[in-house]
């Protein structure tokens, strides 16, 4: 199969493999001749489509043709640009397919004192200012002798901020540092103040809130004659507190799962996104929960989503999400609609219409239960939305800290990133999991060579309960890679 009609209306095709001109491919039952080379992922044309008409993917326009276009050319931003424009009014019109619930099954993993479910057992050291950082790494270097018996890691995740922040840039930091101390992952935590900080260790347990002082330890290092000594002897005490979890049967209606993508393709939006929406569905089948975010990636299919809430309010919750975001770029006198990136175009997305009716799969077909602000945790079971940007390392981490145990991030042009939790990279196209093993855990491209959604969704469900179990591990875990990013939105003092 060289080309793919997604839809019965569509008027474009992807391109599955790279085709070039004068090739005559069948479609649909219908012969197109190829009047130019076009790369993988990239769109051609159905039927002519005048100046001022829609190009159509997904049965869903994706954008305005700004010249004429004729069967079998090339569809892309050199004559295609987006509709979007401004912030919209909408009606709830409710949309509601609750999907059907079946028996739920069991991982093996930690289950804390406060009710939570983890799927590792680590120690973390958790920075409340940038500038403890290097403490933090000195820190977390001289404890790996800790990993040992039912500890199964020692991190910490560095970060710039705590400090000469404002208003609510510095809550957000402080709510993004809570999720992690609270994150159910960590059987101990080590919380490694400066002093001198905004982020004071005061003003932060206010943030915190309810805390158990077994599992979290404070050290203010200005305080300290030897604060690396200080600091291990405590890691010590919570070494043998979270040495005393050990794996057990956990329903899979405790596990929570972020839904991410990054440098996307053509085949994105069928492939690996609509495997991780299937994904999601047999999740919250089974009582578990999922979180979408990437906000600017729901425009131009926001209206989706928002039908799929399961209440006005909820819906009321999701326009101001999506309005809300658009006032901030507007607030920086920034392009709403600037998106898609480079890497995003070179793969075949057009416009931010082609990138979000793609991206939004990643969500599968249940209904939406609740909308989360950034650094805000989880409380309703089922699928959330949740306030953060599309940048990769801000959204992964904002995942994690609203209490997602691991990441589902789905990519076609490859990344090494890693999020704080187990971050699992599905490939779209299965030319990039041969290319890049070290950075892919599962190749979705197989759905556009013979496999079914059907069996390869079931196969990602097993591989996820399989991980959560700790009998295997991601590519990033496997060489420790954990990025953190928080979202900046403020005066720096």
């Amino acid at each position: 199969m060289k080309l793919l009609k997604i839809h019965p209306n569509d008027n474009v095709a992807v391109v599955i493999e790279d085709v070039v001109s004068g090739e005559n491919i069948t479609v649909a039952g219908q012969q197109v001749i190829i009047k130019q080379d076009i790369p993988r992922g990239h769109k051609v044309a159905l039927a002519d489509i005048a100046e001022g008409e829609f190009p159509t993917k997904y049965g869903y326009p994706i954008g305005k043709a700004t010249a004429n276009i004729a069967v079998g050319e090339w569809v892309h931003v050199h004559n295609t640009k987006t509709r979007l424009e401004g912030t919209l009014e909408y009606t709830y019109e409710p949309q509601l397919t609750p999907v059907a619930k079946r028996a739920t099954s069991n991982f093996k993993g930690f289950r804390r004192d406060d009710g939570k479910a983890g799927i590792r057992n680590e120690l973390w050291v958790i920075p409340t200012v940038g500038c403890v950082n290097s403490i933090a790494n000195i820190i977390t270097k001289k404890a790996q002798h800790l990993v040992s018996g039912s500890i199964e890691g020692v991190h910490t995740f560095a970060h710039p901020y705590g400090c000469s922040q404002m208003s609510d840039d510095h809550v957000n930091t402080q709510k993004i540092l809570a999720g992690l101390v609270h994150h159910p992952n960590a059987g101990g935590v080590l919380v490694v103040a400066l002093g001198c900080e905004n982020n004071t260790v005061e003003q932060f347990k206010e943030i915190l809130g309810d805390y158990d002082e077994k599992r979290v330890k404070f050290i203010v290092t200005q305080d300290c004659e030897d604060e690396i000594s200080e600091s291990l002897k405590l890691l010590e005490e919570l070494a043998e507190y979270a040495g005393g979890f050990k794996r057990e049967d956990i329903p899979m209606t405790d596990l929570v799962v972020g839904l991410k993508c990054g440098g996307s393709d053509g085949l994105s939006g069928i492939t690996a996104n609509p495997l991780v929406g299937a994904f999601s569905d047999l999740l919250v089948s089974e009582g578990g929960s999922t979180i979408l975010t990437e906000v600017p990636e729901m425009f131009g299919a926001e209206t989706i989503l928002m039908n799929r809430c399961i209440n006005e309010e909820i819906y009321n919750k999701t326009v101001s999400l999506v309005n809300n975001f658009k006032e901030y770029y507007v607030r920086y006198n920034q392009v709403v609609y600037d998106n898609p990136s480079p890497g995003n175009k070179q793969g075949g997305i057009t416009t931010l219409e082609d990138k979000s009716l793609g991206c939004t799969q990643k969500c599968g077909s249940a209904d939406v239960v609740d909308v989360l602000n950034y650094g805000d945790p989880l409380h309703v079971k089922g699928l959330n939305l949740l306030q953060a940007p599309g940048n990769d390392l801000v959204a992964s981490t904002a995942l994690t800290a609203s209490g997602a145990q691991l990441v589902l991030f789905t990519t076609g042009r490859g990344t090494p990133f890693g999020s704080p939790a187990p971050t699992v990279k599905i490939s779209s196209n299965t030319p990039l999991f041969q290319h890049k093993r070290e950075w892919i855990d599962f190749d979705a491209g197989r759905l556009v060579t013979g496999s079914t959604m059907e069996e390869i969704s079931e196969e990602l469900f097993e591989y996820v309960r399989v991980l959560a179990s700790g009998e295997v591990i991601t590519k990033t875990e496997e060489y420790d890679i954990r990025d953190m990013a928080i979202f900046k939105d403020g005066v720096t003092l």
